[in-house]
């Protein structure tokens, strides 16, 4: 895709994507800052590119995130709670780990989600960074493990009456 970029859509490109480190600051700073970026200018095609990739990966980010955390307490909870069905049957469940298998297994299970979330952190960081220094360049940048929400939009996007009268079609 060829662009001829303006040095403020590169500049705006650039803040777009070093906007979502706003969540240090503020709750749902990396969602709302980008956001209000990108309408600024979506008009523009970069920018536009850009702006939606940068929501997108934020989106995807959390999601992963959240489940990440749910299957982390989920295999914590199984853990603790045993697997024994009688505990749901005759009596509340407690909480217990009684055996030495048992807090082992908890602690591995802790281990390897706190490292998962550990890496998708530092992909965002990385990948934020990479966003940033591509849109300084005025090249497009496309996140890695990204779902696109935000449908991104194709420069020969017409219509299917558009691109039939184009042809000429005589019948």
């Amino acid at each position: 895709m060829n662009l001829k970029v303006l040095n403020r859509d590169k500049n705006l490109a650039t803040l777009i994507h070093l906007s979502v480190f706003t969540k240090f600051l503020f709750p749902l700073g990396n969602f709302l800052f980008p956001l209000l970026l990108w309408i600024f200018r979506k008009d523009d095609e970069f920018v536009d590119h850009h702006g939606r990739n940068a929501l997108n990966f934020q989106i995807s980010i959390f999601l992963y995130s959240i489940l990440l955390v749910v299957l982390g307490l989920a295999g914590l909870t199984l853990i603790v709670l045993n697997l024994d069905p009688e505990i749901f049957l005759h009596r509340l469940p407690e909480f217990v780990i009684d055996d030495l298998q048992q807090a082992l297994s908890a602690i591995i299970l802790v281990i390897v989600f706190a490292t998962l979330l550990l890496a998708l952190f530092v992909l965002e960081i990385f990948a934020v960074i990479s966003a940033s220094l591509k849109a300084n360049e005025g090249e497009l940048y496309n996140y890695p493990l990204c779902i696109n929400f935000i449908s991104i939009n194709n420069t020969n996007h017409q219509s299917k009456n558009a691109q039939f009268n184009k042809e000429n079609h005589t019948l």
